[in-house]
């Protein structure tokens, strides 16, 4: 239960007094005006989560006072059922691109009986000696790594029929020979990355139903891993969602496994401080971020050379630093890390540049710099107008809230157009 708008008012009160610190010298640490903050401290304004935020930092608070204001988000904090592979899949592609894929139940199946005649299949014995040529895997492995390349440019919905498909042939290759270890993991690897296609695309029912199925090829396969990864893609998701608890609970579950190797528990550990600086907590962010480049520096060659996570740059911990000093509200230091990271983002790397990018210009403009903020925004849409991202969203929209402060200024002018055309997109 979060305060009401007169207690956490009382609350910011009392500790700006405690601390010696003016109205007027809290207002320009935070940068909100004076006006604005005396209204939130006699409890006339709801204090959003953005200032409750800065607030908290500016005056030593430890998490105290974000933890009065939970941030608002849409839809239930829970994750969503994940629904069992019971029946045949079906995948309908439009003219337009669209996907529509769901796992079809028996009544479905049965009137599907013209669809069923005019289908492209193999015989058994054809089928085994693919599965057991020695070339099968390698090839369907490089196929993956070029679609996730291909993700970094490209829309979800571009990927997902290829991935759909080739998770179909390749559990049905696994169950025809005798390669069957090697093949569910490759179709683990594909559907973890199906996935998260999916949960880009803004479809977190769907996310969470490949996730699951991932795990279930990757335990028949016996490999432990991707079962603990699964935990960190769903306390990503709570990430997205504000939930700082379930975030912090799921990661904290992944790691809990000993039997997986350094690099989950790693990027676990990452997860475990993006949601203690969620709730505002920097000690316990920071000790996690400490214990998460010790395991990742450990981590050994990847199974089957896939790197689960983020590949796209070696080593994406500063990023992850940069992305919690924000969620602090420090964002002086955010902005300083997260340019320094970005510029080691390869070019090719689309999607992470316009991730990283967005949460850069949040941090800009949490530091009164709404020039920087809309020019880092501006290059921020090159990337997003082509990727299109439900997660990348959500910062864009909290930047186009925090931006109206100057809805006067001609680079706020400019870019509100081509951000509210982004946001309608990405809807």
């Amino acid at each position: 239960m979060g305060a009401s708008p007169q207690s956490f008012g009382v609350e910011l009160r009392q500790r700006r007094s405690e601390a010696g610190i003016s109205l007027g010298a809290l207002a320009k640490l935070v940068h909100y005006s004076k006006g604005y903050l005396s209204r939130v401290e006699s409890g006339e304004k709801p204090a959003s989560a953005d200032v409750a935020r800065r607030c908290d930092s500016a005056l030593g608070a430890g998490g105290a006072l974000a933890a009065l204001v939970p941030r608002r988000h849409p839809g239930d904090s829970t994750a969503p059922a994940a629904t069992a592979d019971t029946g045949p899949w079906g995948l309908r592609l439009a003219a337009d691109g669209s996907v529509d894929f769901r796992v079809l139940g028996r009544p479905d199946a049965l009137t599907a009986g013209t669809a069923a005649l005019s289908s492209v299949g193999a015989a058994p014995r054809s089928m085994a000696a693919v599965a057991a040529e020695a070339t099968t895997s390698a090839l369907l492995a490089g196929t993956l790594g070029e679609l996730r390349r291909l993700g970094q440019h490209c829309p979800p919905a571009v990927l997902l029929p290829t991935l759909i498909v080739q998770v179909h042939t390749i559990r049905a290759l696994a169950a025809a020979g005798p390669a069957r270890p090697a093949l569910l993991l490759l179709a683990a690897r594909f559907a973890e990355y199906t996935g998260w296609m999916f949960q880009e695309s803004g479809d977190e029912r769907a996310a969470a139903w490949w996730t699951d199925q991932a795990v279930q090829y990757a335990t028949a396969a016996g490999d432990l891993e991707l079962a603990a990864y699964a935990l960190v893609r769903r306390a990503n998701a709570a990430l997205y969602r504000d939930d700082a608890t379930a975030t912090i609970a799921l990661a904290r579950q992944a790691q809990a496994e000993r039997r997986i190797g350094p690099r989950v528990r790693g990027l676990a550990a990452q997860r475990e401080a993006q949601g203690h600086a969620l709730a505002g907590d920097p000690d316990e962010c920071l000790r996690c971020l400490d214990r998460a480049q010790q395991l990742l520096g450990r981590a050994e060659e990847a199974k089957a050379g896939f790197v689960l996570g983020m590949s796209s740059v070696p080593d994406p911990g500063g990023l992850v630093l940069g992305w919690c000093l924000y969620d602090l509200g420090r964002a002086e230091e955010a902005v300083a890390v997260l340019e320094r990271e970005l510029a080691r983002v390869p070019a090719t790397a689309r999607r992470t540049r316009a991730r990283f990018a967005s949460r850069l210009a949040l941090a800009q403009a949490a530091c009164g710099d709404p020039e920087g903020a809309c020019t880092t925004a501006g290059h921020a849409l090159d990337d997003v107008e082509l990727v299109h991202s439900a997660t990348i969203r959500t910062d864009l929209r909290l930047l186009a809230r925090s931006l109206t402060r100057w809805h006067r200024r001609p680079p706020v002018l400019q870019l509100s157009p081509r951000l509210t055309a982004a946001l309608h997109v990405l809807s």
